[in-house]
């Protein structure tokens, strides 16, 4: 594929997505989901925001020294401490890129950084410079292109150019473009920037109106040869253009588009299960391409039409993006060697044996419940065993709760916290509120809950119920998961993995609060 064809999918999970609510991932659930990206063959992954905190670092660091086939990158403002600990972070990658950015639009440097238009194109060029000392490869974006004057937009890409920058990134930082205009900005700049033709453009859009998606595959079709985006869309506020939309867009309207990326897809699925698992976003049943109901069809009309041929009423082929009827045909008598042969056919690999064998054991539980285990029922198993490998201060022992008609649900359990057990009861307005209520009384961890969420992870009665938990306290935010054939075992679960993270010294500062 030559370069002019060539899509380049810049994938920001691990660093925009985490900025949702509550997404934030351990060093390790990074370290696993860059896997499953390299797996995908995205070209850059955008493993973190270094200097926010040493967990960050840490976290940036390790998918630089495990990643081999994908190129890793690092965000930094224009600032010589976030660029420098950017470059530290990437110094053993086998490819790396920094990502330097600042504002460009008149409120941002007005309100925000207080700066005069030519201060900050000075420090934008000294920024992309400062990074080329570090390493080859930078990136640079102007915060808020999408509302920025197109004279001076126009002044500072030319000079960061000039600068080095071998990537520059237009973001529609607030949502506020729609297409159209979104795609003639790009074409603008490309006409109008005398050495255009020294930087692939790229574009970086979230979808607060809905035309993430719809602004990047205009900036395509007008000339740019990077988006950057995420798995499911994940992402601040209402998120980013996601990922599995770019790619299948561009591929099905080859008609369109004269570039292709070179992404394997049968691997979307994968990761779209893995990023919901670890991060507890579900992915809605009408999402595109990777919602449940993305291949279903109910219309007889349209039934009709698909058995009779598939192309009537289907674009896409479910196998091409990873969906398929693939069950675990092991059972209760199969080995550790062929389950972890599975895993491992489902692009899932474990860390260590600790992991493995956790992940076992509940693989042998689940079987003496659960006549057929479906591929989703491995990736939340093996979700939930890392999850409980790391800062469990907290488990669940035993619970007993009681439901009946004109009478009041009352939840009794016993927990193990810090090692000691402990017991609890409590009363309330249904079985899954007695049974938060019995924990907290145990944990006192003192949270307010944000959310409960409980989604289906296969069909059939005896599918494990998937919990997601949210508790906020202080400002801070945390997800927790759990997962199991009893939708109260599950929820006990998910509640006391959020207890667990909130107990726990957070490992990272919140990113920047204006995203780029």
């Amino acid at each position: 594929m030559s370069a002019k064809d060539h899509l380049i999918i810049f994938d920001t999970t691990l660093r925009d997505g985490e900025q949702s609510p509550g997404a934030s991932m351990t060093r390790d659930e990074k370290v696993r989901i860059a896997k499953a990206l390299e797996k995908l063959r995205v070209d850059v992954i955008e493993a973190g925001f270094p200097i926010a905190s040493p967990g960050d670092f840490e976290a940036v660091k390790a998918v630089a020294e495990t990643i081999k086939d994908s190129r890793v990158c690092g965000l930094a403002r224009a600032l010589d401490a976030d660029i420098d600990r950017a470059g530290e972070a990437l110094r053993h990658a086998n490819a790396g890129r920094i990502h330097t950015f600042i504002a460009t639009s008149p409120i941002h440097m007005e309100k925000k950084l207080r700066m005069t238009p030519d201060q900050v194109l000075e420090r934008a060029v000294y920024a992309v410079k400062r990074a080329r000392n570090l390493i080859d490869d930078v990136e640079f974006s102007p915060e808020d292109a999408g509302r920025s004057e197109i004279d001076f937009l126009c002044r500072v890409l030319e000079a960061v150019i000039d600068a080095g920058a071998r990537t520059v990134n237009i973001p529609d930082t607030v949502g506020y473009n729609i297409p159209d205009q979104f795609g003639a900005l790009i074409a603008t700049l490309r006409a109008r920037i005398p050495n255009a033709d020294k930087a692939i453009f790229s574009v970086h859009c979230h979808n607060d109106l809905g035309l993430a998606t719809a602004n990047s595959l205009a900036a395509v079709r007008n000339g740019a040869r990077q988006v950057e985006c995420t798995i499911n869309g994940l992402g601040e506020r209402a998120g980013n253009a996601a990922l599995e939309e770019i790619v299948m867009a561009v591929r099905t309207r080859r008609d369109l588009f004269d570039c292709d990326t070179r992404l394997d897809t049968t691997q979307i699925m994968n990761c779209s299960r893995l990023v919901s698992g670890i991060t507890g976003f579900a992915v809605q049943p009408n999402k595109a391409v990777v919602g449940a109901n993305a291949f279903a069809h109910e219309s007889g009309i349209h039934q009709d039409g698909v058995l009779k041929h598939r192309e009537t009423y289907e674009i896409m082929r479910a196998q091409d993006v990873g969906w398929s009827e693939n069950r675990m045909v092991l059972g209760k008598h199969s080995g550790r060697n062929a389950f972890r042969a599975r895993l491992q056919e489902l692009g899932v690999v474990l860390s260590s044996e600790e992991e493995l064998n956790a992940a076992f054991a509940r693989f042998k539980e689940l079987a003496d419940k659960k006549h057929e285990i479906f591929d989703e029922d491995l990736q939340a198993l093996v979700t939930e065993a890392t999850l409980e490998t790391a800062n469990e201060r907290v488990k669940l022992i035993s619970m007993r709760v009681c439901s009946e008609t004109g009478e009041t649900p009352s939840a009794s359990l016993v927990l193990a916290l810090d090692g000691e057990e402990r017991s609890g009861t409590s009363a309330g307005s249904g079985p899954v509120d007695a049974t938060f209520k019995a924990i907290e009384g145990i944990v006192q961890s003192g949270s307010t809950l944000k959310l409960y969420s409980v989604n289906a992870i296969t069909s059939g009665t005896d599918a494990q119920g998937e919990v997601t938990v949210r508790l906020e306290k202080g400002g801070r935010i945390v997800n927790g998961q759990g997962a199991d054939t009893d939708i109260l075992v599950a929820s006990a679960k998910a509640y006391i993995n959020a207890c667990n993270k909130i107990l726990h010294p957070a490992k990272r500062a919140h990113p920047q609060a204006s995203d780029v």
